[in-house]
């Protein structure tokens, strides 16, 4: 173990801190970007339990089936995103991320999941901060 830990330090180079550096801070940008636009575009009653969205309802099956996939795949890199941003040392909004992707995600049983994570009071703030920014009416829980 040690050995690998040396042999780690050892490699680091000026060069490969900041490409390290600088893919950490494009993919936190992204992110941000993600999440705000999530945040401002949904339905203020998203989080209400009499929601029902049906996913793009004017498109023919492929198109519907082929947006679907790749949600979802997305939904999920952002889940896993949220998870190690939630780690102790690691900076970014990490629950925000991992709300972001089940958002994205079709599973069952998320929207209990969903609305634990909003209503915690700091994100549900931010949440509706932002969507005050952008003249949207605030998020309207059960």
């Amino acid at each position: 173990m040690m050995e690998w830990l040396s042999g780690f330090y050892e490699s680091l180079t000026l060069g490969r801190v900041l490409i390290g550096v600088g893919l950490f801070l494009v993919s936190l940008t992204i992110s941000f970007v993600s999440i705000a636009v999530v945040l401002v575009k949904i339905p203020a009653n998203y989080f209400s339990s009499h929601y029902h969205h049906d996913f793009l309802p004017n498109s023919s099956w492929a198109v519907r089936w082929g947006a679907v996939i790749l949600k979802n795949i997305l939904g999920v890199a952002l889940v896993i995103l949220g998870l190690l941003l939630s780690l102790p040392g690691v900076p970014g909004q990490g629950l925000l991320t991992i709300l972001l992707g089940l958002i994205m995600i079709d599973i069952p049983g998320k929207r209990p999941i969903e609305a634990k994570i909003i209503k915690r009071p700091t994100i549900l703030a931010a949440a509706n901060k932002l969507r005050a920014k952008y003249n949207r009416e605030p998020l309207i829980l059960d």
